[in-house]
């Protein structure tokens, strides 16, 4: 492809994706002709190739070789949206069959718009750290970039053990991914999710331990903690991965989860550090997870993901979580 573009060859178009704010999404029909600058948003990290990774680095590596070739005509497309689920549908569409393409690489593509659209979406966060702001947790509510891209991943496929290196050309997880997609509720019970996870994490942090029992930030200081929640609520709101939920179920059932959780949220947070200690029982799963195991990182996934399942599935009514420490 070089070669073809220091002779003079014109490439198919590159696609560029923004996410647009409401208002400027809106005015889109009735701007004039200044030129891309004119709708772009200012902040340039927004922007998303969403189409022509390729044919970009190709271009890079043939003006480095020859000046010439930054003369050329080169023809771009914009794709501006007000929401980057259809963003990220859009990609997947575009991008289908190609092989070498990783579920998490397409994610990387859309990744700042989508940690973007996360933290406005779901206020309950305290910090999101990244490459661009490190930091580490010291307190609850506060997960790595990362760590959202996989709990996204896990929560549209449903599954604990998420590869972030699996191959989106993967039939099954490609039509898993784009049909959600396209539902245009999908996005919006994940940030309910993630809000919900948030506000437990907080809750159990409320616990301070003791010299015998962890303190409740224990729990969801793991990231199976949070694939397991995470997951566990995916099921009961999508459904099973080929028995999918409607759309009105899905809606209909993540309002009740979440009324189910309210009701939780109000016993924790009036309670003193012996009805919390009492609550959690963290004795039970330290015990649980004191177990040798070949490959811990899978033994803890499976743990959590049948722990939750048990609190989603009484809906949060549960005199303790002892119960789901020894459901696995």
């Amino acid at each position: 492809m070089v070669e073809d573009l220091k002779k003079g060859a014109l490439l198919p178009a590159i696609v560029i994706g923004a996410v647009l704010d409401d208002k400027e999404f809106a005015l889109l029909p009735s701007l004039g002709s200044d030129g891309p600058g004119e709708f772009l948003p200012k902040d340039r990290s927004l922007l998303s190739i969403i189409d022509g990774m390729q044919r970009t680095a190709a271009l890079i590596e043939a003006v480095k070789e020859n000046n010439d070739v930054a003369n050329q005509v080169v023809r771009v497309e914009f794709w501006l949206t007000d929401n980057v689920r259809a963003m990220i549908y859009r990609m997947l569409i575009l991008n289908t069959g190609q092989v070498p393409w990783t579920i998490s690489r397409q994610l990387s593509v859309v990744f700042a718009p989508l940690l973007e659209e996360i933290e406005r979406n779901v206020p309950d966060l305290d910090k999101v750290s990244s490459p661009d702001r490190p930091g580490r947790r010291v307190g609850a509510a506060q997960y790595s970039s990362d760590d959202l891209v996989e709990m996204y991943i896990a929560f549209s496929l449903r599954k604990t053990a998420v590869d972030t290196k699996e191959a989106i050309s993967d039939e099954f997880s490609r039509l898993d991914f784009v049909d959600n997609l396209a539902d245009s509720t999908f996005q919006d019970q994940f940030y309910a999710a993630l809000s919900m996870l948030s506000r437990l994490d907080k809750l159990f942090a409320g616990y301070p331990g003791d010299s015998e029992t962890p303190a409740g930030r224990f729990v969801f200081d793991r990231q199976p903690a949070r694939i397991g929640f995470i997951v566990a609520v995916g099921i009961s709101v999508l459904g099973r991965p080929g028995a999918d939920r409607t759309s009105i179920e899905r809606v209909e059932r993540m309002a009740k989860l979440e009324k189910a959780q309210e009701g939780l949220s109000s016993k924790l947070s009036v309670a003193d550090e012996v009805v919390l200690h009492d609550f959690l029982r963290l004795d039970v799963l330290r015990e649980v997870l004191d177990k040798k195991v070949g490959q811990v990182g899978r033994y803890e996934r499976s743990v959590f993901s049948e722990a939750f399942k048990v609190l989603v599935d009484e809906d949060f009514e549960l005199a303790n979580l002892e119960p789901c420490w020894r459901a696995s």
